[in-house]
């Protein structure tokens, strides 16, 4: 993936909160590794302020990345997206080329390569089954795209926001708005909501899963998250969000920088927090 712009003057991740993000830890050692002479920094935005600060950063020629709850919001700020960002409706990752801001979306990508990971797929193979998807905001859109693509037919999401559920269910043709029970011929849930982030609570009981399905939780936390562990102590394969952070986030570096991060040097880091 070639870079969309000049190296930028920084690197920042927009979200709130994003105190407890492990995406500067990774960044910075990637940056570091590759010579390069930019920092990547968290910065807590409220969503009142993030035009402003989208405005500062234009003014600065900074790139970044975007987390919750703003997906949505610089998606619908940018002037350009790339095809996968626009099929997505929500934005992960941002630069300004000529005073413009360009959204993409590596989520989408990040997912894929973690699912594969998960369920010990080759990236050309068609994902098995019907996935569960748990959430309907900015996260699940990125899902729902890699579903798109690698050949799912069917995704049930399960939301507390009935509306945003019955929007995604408008525009994208594989979700059903499922009920409180799962099909049994689930293969897959995932976890696209903030439960569990700074929690213990469960997004789905584990006794709720179906037979066989594997679980991945978006979510991550040190030493895995409490679900995935009650998960797995329940019989099913299942993991983190971590595999699709550095996933996404080796997409997003090759995008600022035009060259890809050596992934030894990121996951190192991580393991070294």
């Amino acid at each position: 993936m070639p870079g969309a712009a000049p190296l930028p003057s920084r690197l920042v991740l927009l979200g709130h909160p994003v105190s407890k993000s492990l995406s500067p830890v990774f960044q910075n050692a990637a940056l570091a590794a590759a010579g390069l002479p930019i920092r990547y920094s968290a910065l807590d935005v409220a969503p009142a302020d993030l035009g402003a600060v989208i405005e500062q950063l234009r003014q600065e020629g900074a790139a970044g990345n975007v987390t919750v709850p703003h997906k949505r919001a610089v998606a619908l700020a940018c002037h350009s997206l790339t095809p996968v960002a626009q099929r997505a409706g929500a934005v992960n990752t941002f630069w300004f080329e000529e005073g413009r801001l360009m959204g993409d979306n590596t989520d989408v990508g990040g997912f894929a390569a973690a699912v594969d990971e998960l369920l010990q797929l080759r990236a050309t193979d068609r994902w098995p089954g019907r996935i569960a998807l748990l959430g309907a905001g900015g996260a699940a859109r990125g899902v729902l795209v890699a579903a798109e693509r690698r050949g799912v037919e069917e995704v049930e999401v399960l939301a507390r926001n009935a509306e945003n559920a019955r929007q995604l269910q408008a525009e994208f043709p594989v979700v059903r708005c499922a009920d409180e029970a799962l099909p049994p011929d689930t293969a897959l849930v995932v976890n696209a909501t903030p439960i569990g982030m700074g929690s213990d609570d469960f997004p789905l009981s584990p006794a709720e899963l179906p037979p066989g399905a594997a679980v991945l939780d978006l979510v991550y936390r040190r030493g895995e998250t409490p679900w995935v562990l009650a998960c797995r102590a329940a019989g099913h394969r299942a993991m983190d969000g971590l595999p699709m952070l550095l996933a996404q986030g080796a997409l997003a570096f090759e995008r600022f920088t035009g060259r890809p991060p050596d992934l030894r040097v990121m996951r190192a880091s991580l393991e070294a927090r």
